[in-house]
């Protein structure tokens, strides 16, 4: 035995440490074991079969620590190169599908056009059963339409009992029980429609005899009108003579009955602008001619509004005759007509029509109508309107119309200085002294304001005074300031008075204008 051979047998295995032995059979009993759980075999799954051993690889690695690196390496290596073949794999995989579908592309060709030549040929066999088909219903329509002629021909005035009864088969008409049905049915029918007809239709007979019975109850109503109109006008004759005597009565009846009538007549006490005396003292009842026209007049306004004539209606309602169309109700009605786009606005223009023509008439327009038309001219923003009519025309002023003014102004503040002073004129004609001097305030004319103050007699220094305590504008430090103005334009007691007032007021005293340092609220004590 060479030396050779001796140092070839004695080389000795490695010698184990128990620890390395047992994390040995740890290992190996966790690849048993994950290989029995997820049924691997030697030729198994790909990938579970990696994954336990990249797992069991991981566990060497950070159980060796010495040559962690180097393994680590080695690791990575592997794990990219399974990664390339399993990309190579998706990849050729994705290639064979295609080249599958493209393989099967020509045959799939083939087998469509096939299939488009059986159609189409399919379609020529339907398409000349149809044209036979529709070629025979048009002949037995004409054949159908010849024979019906021929029956119409020979029968026009009876029906042929032999054809068969609509709505029933063969053997329903001939049974006698469904023939019983049918007739009942038949006679129900009969009844319903007779009914029908009597409500729907009249003879002639009857509508002769109903048009002569409302030309009778017309006649009778027209005379029942013009007896109700005679002794309605006789009635008020007879009001009118007997308050005419009464007051004959009370006064000293120093002159003859007719002539204290005809002072009535002169100074229309009585009747006022609505009629004169001696065409009611008249035993001529000729007022129905008059009542007539009137109508007539009411008629043709509202066939001006159903035309949609507004702005014409507006100027007929504006020259009605007695003004019998210058009322609420008309505003209801050019109201109810609402605004309309591109037109003006239907119930302005009335307000326009009746304060334009106001000034011709002798009264004046009344107060209602006169709020209703400033209302509609500021809801439609026309200031100018407003301005034209309470300045120039004849309206009848009230406190509401004043209110809605100062109300506008209140919002309206660019236009509040002319509202303020319309506002003062309302109120000024109205009588309602405090709120024209309010707006006089507020407009700042204070020297008219005293000047308005010493013109009426009914504002007592007691009247100053509540209007100093309860003015919720204007404090007592400012009615200093009034009297100071009032002094320096000459209204002396004014101004006397309102200090006198001043100084009676509990805990107010004097603020000289020496004294800078006093607090101007510390002297107010409510």
């Amino acid at each position: 035995m060479s030396v050779q051979e001796i140092n070839k047998h004695a080389v000795l295995p490695p010698i184990i440490s128990r620890s390395d032995k047992e994390f040995l059979e740890s290992m190996q009993r966790y690849i048993i074991t994950e290989t029995e759980r997820v049924g691997c075999n030697e030729e198994g799954p790909a990938d579970e079969y990696y994954i336990i051993y990249r797992n069991v690889f991981d566990k060497v690695i950070e159980y060796v620590t010495a040559y962690k690196s180097i393994l680590t390496s080695i690791k990575k290596e592997y794990d990219d190169f399974i990664e390339t073949i399993k990309e190579s794999q998706k990849t050729a995989f994705c290639l064979h599908g295609k080249l599958k579908a493209l393989a099967a592309e020509p045959i799939a060709l083939v087998y469509h056009r096939k299939r488009t030549i059986q159609l189409e040929a399919k379609m020529r066999v339907i398409e000349n059963n149809s044209s036979q088909i529709q070629l025979q219903i048009d002949q037995m329509k004409q054949l159908r339409a010849e024979y019906d002629a021929k029956e119409a021909k020979y029968h026009t005035f009876s029906k042929d009992p032999s054809k068969p009864i609509p709505g029933m088969t063969l053997q329903e008409s001939v049974s006698l029980d469904a023939l019983t049905k049918y007739l009942k049915h038949l006679e129900d029918k009969y009844a319903e429609i007779k009914q029908v007809m009597l409500k729907k239709y009249v003879p002639v007979q009857r509508k002769a005899d109903l048009d002569e019975e409302m030309m009778v109850t017309l006649k009778r109503r027209d005379l029942a009108e013009n007896l109700n109109k005679e002794l309605q006008f006789r009635h008020q004759r007879l009001q009118i003579i007997s308050n005419a005597l009464t007051s004959w009565v009370k006064s000293d009846m120093s002159s003859s009955f007719q002539d204290f009538v005809e002072q009535i007549q002169k100074t229309k006490d009585l009747h006022g602008d609505q009629g004169i005396i001696e065409e009611l003292l008249e035993d001529d009842p000729g007022k129905a001619k008059e009542a007539e026209i009137l109508l007539s007049y009411i008629e043709r306004f509202n066939e001006l509004m159903l035309l949609g004539e507004y702005e014409k209606a507006a100027c007929f309602a504006a020259h009605s005759p007695r003004r019998i169309l210058q009322n609420i109700g008309t505003v209801n009605k050019f109201k109810a007509v609402g605004k309309i786009r591109g037109k003006p606005f239907p119930l302005l223009l009335f307000f326009e029509a009746i304060f334009s023509t106001s000034h011709a008439c002798r009264r004046p327009i009344d107060a209602e109508l006169t709020l209703e038309g400033i209302q509609c001219g500021l809801s439609e923003k026309r200031l100018d309107l407003v301005i034209n009519w309470v300045t120039q025309e004849r309206l009848t002023f009230s406190e509401e119309a004043g209110d809605v003014i100062y109300d506008y102004g209140e919002q309206d503040t660019y236009n509040k200085a002319k509202c303020l002073a319309l506002a003062q004129m309302i109120y000024t004609e109205c009588g309602l002294h405090k709120k024209a001097l309010l707006c006089l305030c507020k407009q700042g004319q204070i020297h008219g304001a005293m000047e308005y103050i010493q013109q009426f007699k009914d504002f007592t220094s007691g009247i100053v005074e509540h209007l100093m305590i309860n003015d919720p504008f204007c404090s007592l430090e400012n009615w200093q300031e009034v009297a100071n103005i009032c002094l320096q334009n000459g209204f002396d007691k004014l101004s006397r008075d309102i200090m006198s007032i001043l100084r009676s007021q509990a805990g107010v005293t004097e603020i000289s204008q020496e004294d800078d340092t006093v607090n101007l609220m510390e002297h107010v004590f409510w």
